[in-house]
């Protein structure tokens, strides 16, 4: 199976995709497709890679990722051992007619096509949105028309906030999906280690300046600022977790090895340094 582009399996009498994955491990590829995805967490956590930004997926969130939008869905180790649970809708913004949302009685549902270019995740859903998301399983295709635009315009207003900075707006090949996918699996596989450049750039099959114009291209970002993040991410997963552990315990467990260096990237990432951000769960 190609990594790039996906193909979403679909019959010719299927305007829009229903679809549950009751996995141990979600389809950890990175990869793309023509499909807007709307993904229901119901149950499992992990982490997310979308675009150019990493970050963590949980019980309860709604993600939105747009067309041709890399993406990649990582569960957590320690999760893996009991089966997530996600609920997704596939449709494409002309899967009921070119002109369909271009209707006057649709030009309300506008704002949710602009908001996710970049992929969005829906925070705090109201309890009448999960319904209508979990009706879909028995529903007849009428009703999940209905619902589907009820979930369209239920969005519009929902909190939400970014999953990406970057809008991707060429199709990756199968090759370039390939070398990100091996890059992706070596860093989240390694990332609490010394992670060289040579390393990485051996493993993309490229020279190290080349390797870092290719990156940069693609994610908008250089290879160390996603190395950081990902750390980043480990480390606040962490202080959420394991409260017992100490921030230096934690910087290390995550790939630093200087705590003066954690402290700063922490904070310019999450917005607080690792003791507040930890104090702040205790208030909570």
């Amino acid at each position: 199976m190609k990594v790039f582009p996906f193909k979403i399996p679909k019959s010719s009498e299927e305007a829009f995709i229903y679809q549950e994955d009751r996995e141990y491990i979600f389809y950890d590829k990175y990869h793309q497709h023509e499909e807007i995805q709307i993904s229901y967490i119901k149950k499992g956590e992990g982490t997310v890679l979308v675009g150019d930004m990493i970050s963590e997926y949980k019980e309860g969130d709604i993600l939105i990722v747009g067309s041709n939008l890399p993406h990649v869905f990582k569960s957590d180790i320690s999760e893996s051992k009991k089966k997530s649970v996600m609920l997704t809708i596939f449709f494409t913004k002309n899967s009921f007619g070119k002109n369909f949302f271009n209707l006057p009685e649709l030009h309300s549902i506008e704002p949710f096509f602009e908001a996710i270019k970049n992929g969005i995740r829906i925070r705090n859903a109201k309890p009448s949105i999960i319904k209508k998301f979990e009706k879909f399983k028995d529903a007849d295709k009428y009703d999940r028309f209905i619902l589907f635009l009820y979930l369209l315009k239920a969005f519009c207003h929902a909190e939400k906030t970014p999953l990406s900075n970057y809008v991707f707006n060429k199709p990756f090949t199968d090759a370039e999906g390939k070398r990100m996918q091996m890059v992706f699996d070596f860093v989240m596989n390694n990332y609490q280690k010394n992670v060289t450049l040579d390393e990485v750039a051996q493993i993309a099959t490229m020279t190290k300046n080349a390797f870092c114009k290719y990156f940069k291209t693609r994610t908008n970002k250089t290879f160390f600022q996603f190395l950081i993040e990902i750390r980043i991410e480990h480390a606040a997963k962490l202080l959420v977790k394991n409260k017992e552990l100490s921030v230096i315990e934690i910087s290390e467990m995550s790939g630093f090895n200087n705590i003066s260096n954690f402290n700063r990237k922490f904070k310019e990432i999450k917005k607080k340094t690792p003791f507040e951000f930890k104090n702040s769960l205790s208030d909570s």
